[in-house]
């Protein structure tokens, strides 16, 4: 995304996994949720849902058709972050490539700021 006051990225990667998912459940009303909770080895942790509903206060994110949401309280922490997606030997995942975060676990699921 090139929007200079989009506080945090959604990769082409995420984008096409999402809309592949978002395809076999056969409901284009569904986003991707990410938020972030307390717990992990870290401190923090990061979650991932589909959802259909945008709440007040919400952030949405859209790449190529599809969208991604953050509740406020979760966006602090994801400031200039970058939701992504990979795949390789280890399996695939969504994950956040969080500029934030100032430890991170090996799984790189969950992190302290």
């Amino acid at each position: 995304m090139s929007d200079v006051n989009v506080p945090l990225s959604f990769s082409d990667a995420a984008a096409t996994r999402v809309r592949a998912l978002i395809a076999e459940e056969e409901n284009p009303a569904l986003k991707l949720r990410v938020y972030i909770t307390g717990g992990g080895c870290s401190g923090f942790q990061y979650g991932f849902t589909f959802d259909e509903n945008v709440n007040d206060g919400d952030t949405t994110i859209e790449n190529s058709g599809v969208t991604l949401v953050v509740d406020p309280m979760s966006l602090q922490y994801l400031i200039g972050g970058v939701v992504d997606y990979t795949e390789g030997l280890e399996g695939s995942r969504f994950f956040v490539n969080n500029p934030n975060a100032t430890t991170t676990c090996g799984c790189g699921a969950s992190f302290s700021v």
